[in-house]
């Protein structure tokens, strides 16, 4: 991979005296990366080595660029392309398309059902084809990278006139002749998010017909799972289920215990998923709170949690306080207030620390932040998630070291999502590297105060170039989309 010019060695970047973590978690190692082009060309001690320019380490931590998982930027990403939430913590790739509901291959002719109102209007959901978004990306050159996972419930809503039932033999057809078409053009796999009343009435043989072509382009499945609440473990069995008859890879989507009667069963639904994984590919993704987020659903609510409205669509006015703040300044019941406030978003404080602590640390489970980028008032997993982890989990509470919880976020997901080159700090890969300090790295971001840059971070390179430095993104936005690697 050396390039020679008179005899010696040359790039057009050294990164000298790192401390290289690089993404497959075995130990560190003290060396230095030089970078031609995109690409990472040599790793080593390169003291012979010219370059145009070379960038001191200073020891600090050098490591691929985090991939977020689990986001929904899909149409965000378009409209503020330097993603400034996910740059400033070291993402440098982005996953969309999750829970079911993806702004690629929408056809829209009305405003965008629940949860798909998460992402936009109406009239942002401009993508009937993979193409088409690839083109609006390449318009709008974000920082970073994205792979495009296609959602189960934007194809419902293409061909259905009513989500609340399964789905006819003709329009399942549709959905897979749409489905075929982007999965041929590169998207990653299919998400379903079924515990919404926009795709829960889809029976699991409808789900399985669609993955079953996504097997077919070496694709995987992704899911919000039916319920994450009691009978999560029956939720789980059919995803196991649909990975098995459809001979496709498996990730459940944020798992979690949620609800307090629910608080204790992270163990047995590992292991449920662990006994899985002996005869079927199968991960999960989660976030770093005890906290979960998305649109005020009334199943949802109770008195045994902290309910905050982040948004309210009839009532914005109300937004921004809990929703048992808001019952009694109106002087209904919480349910009440909740059918007042809806269409709405909320977070729901709904899990348990020793849950939280359990499923991050598992060897099974990735990093996803599950930002709502639009969210007014956002979960703080939007701009914080990342050095949450290196800094709560790995230097405070010891739970992971540091190469385990850099694997968890890099070299793991670039294999399970199939990025080829990337997640890997190795020669012959692409050059989407993060820079940081062990020591101060930390989130900024609260439930009170979201919208706070992380601490730690030095520098994010994309693609061989510098697009997050010293606290701002540069002018350079060189993020691609990713093409499956079958």
């Amino acid at each position: 991979m050396n390039n020679k010019i008179s005899g010696s060695a040359s790039a057009d970047l050294v990164i000298r005296n790192a401390n290289i973590i690089d993404g497959t978690g075995t130990e560190s190692i003290s060396a230095d990366v030089a970078i031609c082009a995109d690409t990472i060309v040599a790793i080593g001690k390169l003291s012979h080595w010219q370059a145009k320019e070379t960038l001191d380490a200073k020891g600090k931590c050098l490591t691929p660029g985090f991939i977020d998982v689990h986001t929904h930027d899909d149409i965000a990403i378009l409209k503020q392309p330097t993603c400034l939430p996910k740059l400033s913590q070291g993402v440098s790739t982005l996953i969309i398309g999750n829970c079911g509901i993806s702004a690629v291959c929408a056809s829209l002719s009305a405003a965008p059902p629940d949860p798909m109102n998460l992402l936009g209007a109406q009239s942002d959901f401009r993508f009937a084809t993979f193409p088409a978004y690839v083109e609006a990306f390449r318009q709008a050159s974000p920082s970073v990278n994205v792979g495009v996972l296609v959602g189960h419930t934007t194809l419902r809503n293409n061909v259905m006139d009513d989500l609340y039932r399964a789905a006819s033999d003709d329009e399942i057809a549709a959905m897979i002749a749409t489905l075929r078409e982007a999965m041929a053009a590169g998207a990653l796999g299919l998400s379903t998010g079924l515990a919404y009343q926009s795709a829960h009435s889809a029976p699991t043989e409808e789900v399985i017909a669609l993955a079953k072509v996504v097997a077919e382009y070496d694709g995987l499945y992704t899911t919000h799972l039916r319920t994450e609440f009691d009978h999560v473990d029956q939720a789980i069995d059919e995803a196991l289920l649909i990975g098995a008859q459809a001979d496709v890879p498996v990730v459940v989507s944020h798992l979690k215990c949620a609800g307090v009667a629910n608080w204790g069963r992270s163990d047995a639904l590992l292991s449920q998923l662990e006994a899985g994984a002996k005869y079927q590919p199968i991960s999960c993704d989660c976030y770093p709170y005890t906290a979960s987020s998305t649109t005020l659903d009334l199943n949802q609510v109770t008195d045994e949690i902290d309910i905050f409205i982040s948004w309210s669509e009839p009532h914005p006015e109300l937004s921004g306080q809990l929703l048992a703040d808001i019952a009694s300044q109106l002087g209904v019941s919480q349910m009440d207030a909740a059918k007042r406030l809806q269409p709405a978003g909320a977070v729901y404080h709904c899990m348990s620390e020793k849950d939280v602590d359990t499923i991050v640390s598992s060897a099974i489970s990735m990093i996803g932040s599950d930002g709502i980028p639009m969210d007014p008032h956002p979960h703080p997993r939007l701009w914080g998630t990342f050095p949450r982890v290196l800094s709560h989990f790995v230097r405070e509470k010891g739970l992971l070291s540091l190469e385990h919880a850099v694997h968890k976020m890099t070299g793991l997901p670039a294999s399970r999502f199939g990025l080829m080159r990337r997640g890997v700090i190795a020669e012959g890969h692409y050059a989407d590297l993060v820079l940081f300090d062990a020591d101060t790295i930390k989130d900024s971001a609260t439930y009170a105060e979201p919208k706070q840059l992380a601490q730690g971070i030095e520098w994010v390179m994309v693609n061989g170039v510098v697009a997050y430095e010293a606290g701002k993104a540069t002018e350079q936005r060189p993020g691609r989309v990713l093409i499956r690697d079958s």
